[in-house]
């Protein structure tokens, strides 16, 4: 409904599409889902380790969240999930953009992040993702996994062609 002058993207693990991608749902539901969007989004793999961190450890205090990384158990699982969004972009005619998710500018501001999250209850605050605005280069080595030929697309290419769409932004 207001939709209009906004460019959607599919988020990251916790958005409804990498969730249906990582609970492997029926096809048809993923690419409905992700007929939504106007970009499908993917993120480094630090990104996501926790996931395999809660499916790991036995001690974690909050049960329920590990079972919806039953599926996580490798950082390969993280990797497909991500090879399958860039193949449902490429058979929906969708810009597959690496994003960061970022939360802070430089790696020794997460402890900047730590102390907000311990400040609000969370037991694994010390366990700061690598959340950082990362470079260029940085990027097209979290994805060279992809190929190179790839990685530079959904790196570099598909995220200016994002940029060109909106106007001057200043924070």
């Amino acid at each position: 409904k207001y939709r209009e002058g906004l460019i959607i993207g599919s988020a990251c693990e916790a958005g409804e599409l990498f969730s249906a991608v990582r609970d492997d749902r029926p096809w048809e539901e993923i690419r409905k889902i992700a007929s939504f969007y106007d970009y499908l989004e993917i993120q480094p793999d630090g990104n996501n380790m926790f996931m395999i961190a809660s499916h790991s450890d036995p001690n974690a205090k909050n049960p329920d969240r590990n079972k919806e990384y039953n599926r996580i158990k490798t950082i390969e699982d993280i990797r497909d999930i991500n090879r399958k969004i860039i193949h449902l972009g490429d058979k929906l005619g969708k810009l597959v953009c690496a994003t960061g998710d970022v939360h802070f500018m430089d790696p020794e501001d997460a402890k900047f992040r730590a102390i907000l999250m311990a400040g609000k209850g969370f037991d694994d605050a010390d366990d700061q993702a690598p959340l950082y605005f990362k470079t260029t280069d940085e990027m097209l080595e979290e994805f060279s996994y992809l190929g190179e030929d790839t990685a530079f697309e959904v790196v570099v290419t598909n995220t200016n062609k994002i940029a060109d769409m909106i106007e001057q932004v200043r924070p």
